[in-house]
């Protein structure tokens, strides 16, 4: 039975379905509570294993460090909570999931197991839960729930983080509610101590939800969900290629049983001709059926000249009689009706499995920091809570509100009140429902009259290309082809425009362009003032009535230079939006561009393999250099969502003091690993960090002071971070941006068309940047922006992201250590 120590106790379970970033979230809740001075423990195949319990002792074997003089060396001699913690000897185990197996050291009979620091390393990148999860009916009855009340207090611990679907959270916060009258019981039966009911009288509870349907919610994102959009997206990628070759047609299952944000958000990433979701059942035209209309739509489509069909069907998909819709039965009607060579494709768990994508790292460990943070201000009377995210910010929210809203929108369902069940998904569902529609639909008649048209020149602005630049051009083009506008592409940007390079895009023309990286349009830095007054003719020349550029800082420093030139060319005077789209995310005041979580995730491809290479040699550093210009946010989430030790950016700065530190720790650090067992690591380094301090400086530094302990190589990234397919959330999220600015333009072109009189006169605010700001979406316009922008940097004054370094420095120990 475990001592008094007077420090919270943390266990961490994962139960119900797998989902990729599980890992992530123990990893965080372990390395932050141990940091923030809890005792940590994971409970292996969730709530079956809080039953099961422990009849097993736990034996302490922890390897000897490789140096013994670095715990001396550690913190100044003086113990912390994390040398104290470094590990317990079961990490491995639970890794390589050999902890059942009868070889010496085993996990057999043991099911609540003390980790430390040093056993949860490397699991981020490993898929599914290597802690296990099981369905527990033992633990849906009142004598389970004793038997794992009386587990968790023999061994001291007192406070308990859920990872899991609206099943697993309802079941804990079940579980905490009735923990009292738990507890009392023990007491009466003699099987705990009147000391240890009055200790543990309250049982801490915080949720953190783990679905690939993302179907919670009070959440925009859950736990493995843009892991399984990947899949899904990577699996549509590939049928295009061969659905083309043979003029074929595809119909996909995908997972979602009452939620059809997977089959919306694949079928808006993919470019997809029809989907069928829960939430929005296909509507009928009066005398029609669903049936009919979906073979109308796709053989309009083919008649255009589309060569391949894609048809998504959610698996808990149905009509509004609640009947369900199959794939094959699509399948038939496609064959039969249309005429068309049809093939259907169940993904099936291969959407569950994988290596989490770089948001499902990131996202479960800034979660998990919040969990711990819950826990810790957790009091009787505050509720249990659920940590959720709304846009960029991490949110806690009362976890049986958002349980009680989840099963609501299913009730909704089975009631067939489907503008219910829409009304209770969050704002971004619904918009990229709409959106799908606006870019998938060949309308037959344009949807605005002849006086309200625009012709809009659209301009791929950026000195390098971003992924998701050409499915935001794509979303533009379908939404002006809708509504009667005509959109002009501009290609390789002003420097184009000055050599009239400008041509009419077609609705079949742009219908590959979703899943296409780089720029179909062409970029480069040139900007309008290279000759204003030219680009003010090429304006009147072609009759632009509205400008959407779609780039980076110097996008924005473009629509900065022709708003400041309305006051002397006429026409300038048209509504004019920027959407931001570049890797190095430097565009003031949005906490996302569109390209950089592509490039993180090429980031993470890389430093994955660099980092096997690195652990292979055991005890080497490898410096890392990445992209970003004078920002260092892509270094800094990169950082965050590979586990390195150490990140430099050009915010912060290098100097000779800075390094010496660095050096120092990695001793200490790398004494601390078990003798014969060290870690690779990484080190990554912006490039314009510094210019005194280059990366090939750094390396041979570490290589000189590593001694016996560790040496050094280093790895430019380079271009390889602009390249590549881009990822489903940057292609979604352009979508859903783009279709934005188009309505911004709208909204604005119409208010000019009220003026009166033949000179118009726009206001500021019609020439603005669409941005990311907590929660919600703002339109900021453009000279406003100025002020937050620092413009010799070419980044934004205030980096949202700041605080993350010192995160990626706690969850590698430096604190503790130095």
């Amino acid at each position: 039975m475990s001592q008094s120590t007077g420090k919270m106790k943390l266990a961490v379970l994962t139960s119900g379905g797998d989902s990729a970033g599980m890992n992530a979230v123990v990893r965080a809740i372990v390395k932050i509570g141990i940091s923030r001075g809890c005792e940590t423990w994971i409970v292996r195949e969730g709530y079956e294993g809080l039953v099961r319990g422990n009849t097993q002792a736990h034996a302490v074997h922890a390897d000897l460090p490789a140096d013994a003089s670095a715990l001396k060396c550690a913190h100044r001699g003086v113990p912390t909570n994390l040398t104290q913690n470094l590990r317990f000897g079961d990490g491995d185990l639970l890794r390589d999931g050999t902890g059942d197996h009868y070889h010496g050291r085993t996990l057999k009979g043991r099911y609540i197991v003390r980790v430390g620091w040093d056993d949860v390393r490397g699991w981020f990148a490993e898929g599914g839960t290597l802690i296990g999860t099981a369905r527990s009916a033992a633990f849906r009855t009142p004598e389970g729930r004793l038997s794992a009340a009386h587990n968790l207090i023999k061994e001291g611990i007192d406070a308990l983080a859920v990872c899991g679907g609206d099943g697993s959270l309802t079941g804990a916060d079940l579980f905490r509610s009735e923990w009292p009258s738990l507890v009392s019981q023990l007491l009466s039966q003699g099987m705990i101590t009147e000391e240890q009911a009055e200790k543990h009288g309250h049982l801490k509870i915080v949720g953190l939800v783990g679905s690939i349907d993302n179907d919670m919610s009070m959440t925009d994102l859950t736990i493995g969900a843009p892991t399984a959009l990947h899949r899904i997206c990577e699996a549509i990628d590939n049928i295009n290629s061969t659905a083309a070759s043979h003029s074929r047609a595809f119909v996909l299952e995908v997972m979602g049983r009452h939620c059809g944000w997977l089959a919306l958000l694949a079928g808006v990433s993919s470019g997809a001709d029809f989907i069928f979701i829960p939430e929005h059942p296909p509507k009928t035209a009066p005398g029609g059926t669903w049936e009919d209309d979906m073979c109308e739509a796709i053989r309009g489509h083919r008649e255009a000249g589309k060569r391949k069909t894609i048809v998504i069907v959610a698996e808990g998909a149905h009509d509004a009689d609640l009947q369900p819709i199959r794939a094959e039965y699509v399948k038939e009607l496609l064959t039969e009706r249309v005429g068309l060579d049809t093939r259907v494709t169940t993904l099936g768990h291969t959407q569950r499995g994988g290596r989490p994508c770089a948001f499902d790292r990131i996202l479960p460990t800034l979660q998990g920091e919040e969990a711990v943070k819950a826990l810790l201000e957790a009091t009787p009377d505050t509720p249990s809570y659920m940590i959720g995210v709304r846009e960029n910010k991490i949110t806690r929210v009362p976890l049986m509100e958002a349980v009680a809203m989840t099963r609501a929108v299913a009730d909704a369902i089975s009631a067939k009140d489907f503008t219910k069940a829409m009304s209770m998904r969050d704002p971004e569902f619904y918009q990229s429902l709409e959106g799908f529609f606006a870019t998938s639909t060949l309308f037959k008649e344009k949807q605005l009259p002849h006086c309200r048209r625009m012709r809009v020149a659209i301009m791929q602005y950026h000195g390098a290309p971003a992924g998701g630049m050409n499915a935001a051009t794509r979303a533009a083009v379908r939404y002006c082809i809708k509504q009667g506008h005509h959109p002009l592409a501009v290609h390789n940007g002003f420097r184009g425009l000055l050599d009239d390079n400008i041509h009419e895009l077609s609705w079949l023309g742009v219908d590959a362009w979703t899943s296409r990286g780089g720029s179909e349009l062409g970029t480069n830095r040139t900007l309008p003032d290279v000759d204003l007054g030219a680009v003010a003719a090429r304006f009147q020349e072609h009759s632009f009535h509205a400008l959407l550029m779609i780039g980076g800082f110097e996008a924005f420093n473009a629509l900065l230079i022709l708003e400041t030139g309305r006051k002397h060319y006429p026409s300038f005077h048209i509504p004019m939006a920027h959407l931001p789209a570049t890797i190095s995310n430097n565009v003031p005041m949005t906490e996302f561009s569109l390209g950089s979580d592509t490039s993180l995730n090429a980031l993470v491809d890389a430093c994955d393999s660099i980092k096997q290479s690195a652990s292979a040699s055991r005890n080497r550093v490898f410096v890392v250099e990445t992209q970003g210009g004078k920002c260092g946010y892509l270094a800094t989430m990169g950082a965050l969502a590979t586990g390195a030790s150490i990140v430099y950016t050009p915010e912060q700065g290098m100097n000779l003091d800075t390094l010496r530190q660095d050096v120092k720790f990695l001793k200490i650090r790398y004494g601390l690993d078990a003798k014969g067992r060290s870690e690779g690591r990484m080190v990554i380094r912006n490039e314009c960090a510094s210019t005194v301090y280059t990366t090939d400086v750094v390396t041979k530094m570490f290589k000189e002071e590593g001694g016996n302990l560790f040496d050094s190589r280093s790895a430019s990234l380079g271009h390889t971070l602009q390249g590549g397919v881009p990822s489903p959330m940057d292609r979604a999220r352009a979508a859903r941006l783009s279709l934005r600015c188009m309505a911004f333009l709208e909204e604005h072109h119409d208010a000019l068309l009220k003026q009166v009189g033949k000179v118009k006169q726009a206001p500021p605010e019609s020439a603005a940047v669409i941005t990311i700001q907590g929660t919600a979406l703002k339109w900021v316009p453009v000279q406003e922006m100025v002020q937050h922008a620092d413009m010799k940097n070419r980044r934004g004054k205030i980096a949202w992201w700041a605080e993350i370094k010192d995160l990626v420095e706690a969850l590698a120990g430096r604190p503790e250590i130095l």
